[in-house]
């Protein structure tokens, strides 16, 4: 078959069978993707724009990451009482309301504070999108649809990225009000094509409910959903090394911000080219020995940058945790919607969330004291660690998971069967029953 003919069908296989709400909500994640200017250029618009320090403008990053974990939870929180489309309605609304004015504000304290703002509203319509996500695709096609909404999200940056820069030669505000715009156009896709999604609960959930019987407190009391969200957070901590540790590390080994440039772009474009193949190769896999492989992976990827004395090589080793990232994002994201129930997806997704929100929080600090105390050659090492404990943490954890899937299935069998047989017993007293009305009227 020529290579055309096979890709074609390819292409088609990947993305049929899916609703078309699913399609409206990944084309509302690429529009907002696509207008995400201001985390590209927020420190070149304080430091050079407004003349601002270096220390100020990671204090704003730090504030407006603080936001987003805090509404990871508060986003949960929302998705599950409100319902998934008016949290997505809220965030995006708010998020196109603060991005706007946070191009406007002047004063420092008031710009770090609004950026705190636009963090929470930002992060909070994570929670909703994961949720209706697992809501509307069928449980054999998550693996496909959250690769694919993770391919548009790094299309949509790929693309902002690149046009920040000409932006921002323009006007940091215009690129301000364009995400606004954007985010906001996201809103009204979500308002006109999207029906709420959340699961109709029975009178008996409806009563458990009422009790609040999945809280947060439910959560955190959920030993092998918890131990996913520490071994994420590991991950995390070692995939946010490509934004924090590793242009810090170049810098000290005398390459230039474009040579750190062309290398992280390497990561988006890789994303781009092979998450739909690489999504087909693994969908039907075992999701234990993806997740294994991808942790170590992704942190012996990292650990090889300690060998790396030239820009070729140091692409190379991009590619070798990107592909970690490949597999892992849809991986990781389809256990965490199997180990939610139903009509408390929206807090497991915003607790999930929150662990990746954490990790942007503390690897800065980890990789800038690491490198300062030690070297970069020790936070290499320190991710080749951090991915060999979270590769065996997977291993366990999904091993005693599947133990736990197969006596739930089995007691699932025990019950069908004990029905089967007590309908056939009633069956067997129906039919008597009827034989005797039968002969009575002979």
């Amino acid at each position: 078959m020529p290579y055309a003919l096979r890709a074609r069908r390819a292409v088609r296989e990947t993305v049929s069978g899916l609703p078309r709400e699913f399609w409206w909500l990944w084309t509302s994640t690429l529009v907002n993707r696509l207008g995400a200017f201001v985390a590209t250029f927020m420190a070149l618009y304080l430091t050079l724009d407004r003349g601002y320090s270096a220390t100020y403008a990671g204090l704003v990053a730090a504030l407006h990451g603080l936001g987003g974990v805090v509404s990871s939870l508060g986003g949960g929180v929302m998705t599950d009482r409100l319902g998934r489309r008016p949290t997505l309605l809220i965030a995006q609304s708010s998020t196109a309301a603060s991005v706007a004015l946070l191009g406007f504000v002047r004063d420092p304290v008031a710009i770090a504070g609004v950026a705190f703002l636009v963090g929470m509203a930002s992060n909070a319509s994570r929670p909703a999108v994961q949720a209706m996500m697992a809501d509307i695709v069928r449980p054999e096609d998550r693996i496909r649809a959250f690769s694919l909404n993770y391919w548009a999200i790094n299309l949509g940056f790929a693309v902002s990225s690149m046009a920040a820069g000409f932006i921002a030669e323009v006007s940091y505000r215009a690129g301000f009000l364009i995400e606004a715009g954007m985010t906001m156009v996201c809103a009204v896709l979500v308002f006109l094509r999207l029906p709420e999604s959340k699961p109709a609960a029975t009178a008996a959930e409806a009563a458990a409910l009422r009790d609040d019987s999945v809280s947060l407190r439910t959560v955190l009391r959920d030993g092998p959903f918890m131990s996913v969200v520490g071994l994420s957070f590991l991950v995390a901590l070692i995939f946010q090394q490509g934004a924090v540790g590793l242009p810090v590390a170049m810098g000290e080994a005398g390459f230039t911000p474009a040579e750190y440039g062309m290398a992280i772009a390497v990561n988006g474009v890789l994303i781009v080219v092979l998450q739909i193949p690489v999504t087909r190769f693994i969908e039907h896999r075992d999701p234990r020995r993806l997740l294994v492989v991808s942790s170590v992976l992704a942190g012996y990827g990292f650990a090889l940058t300690a060998f790396a004395g030239s820009w070729g090589v140091i692409a190379l080793t991009v590619c070798v945790w990107t592909l970690a990232e490949i597999v892992n994002a849809p991986t990781q994201t389809s256990l965490v919607v199997r180990l939610s129930p139903v009509h408390g997806r929206g807090r497991y997704q915003g607790m999930y969330t929150m662990s990746w929100s954490v990790a942007a929080l503390v690897a800065p600090l980890l990789s800038g004291f690491v490198i300062d105390r030690f070297g970069a050659e020790w936070l290499w090492g320190l991710c080749a660690l951090v991915g060999t404990v979270a590769g065996v943490g997977y291993a366990v954890l999904m091993r005693r998971v599947s133990e736990d899937g197969e006596k739930k299935e089995k007691e699932e069998e025990t019950k069908e069967e004990e029905t089967k047989e007590a309908d056939g017993v009633r069956g067997v007293a129906g039919g008597v029953s009827r034989e005797t009305r039968s002969s009575g009227t002979l």
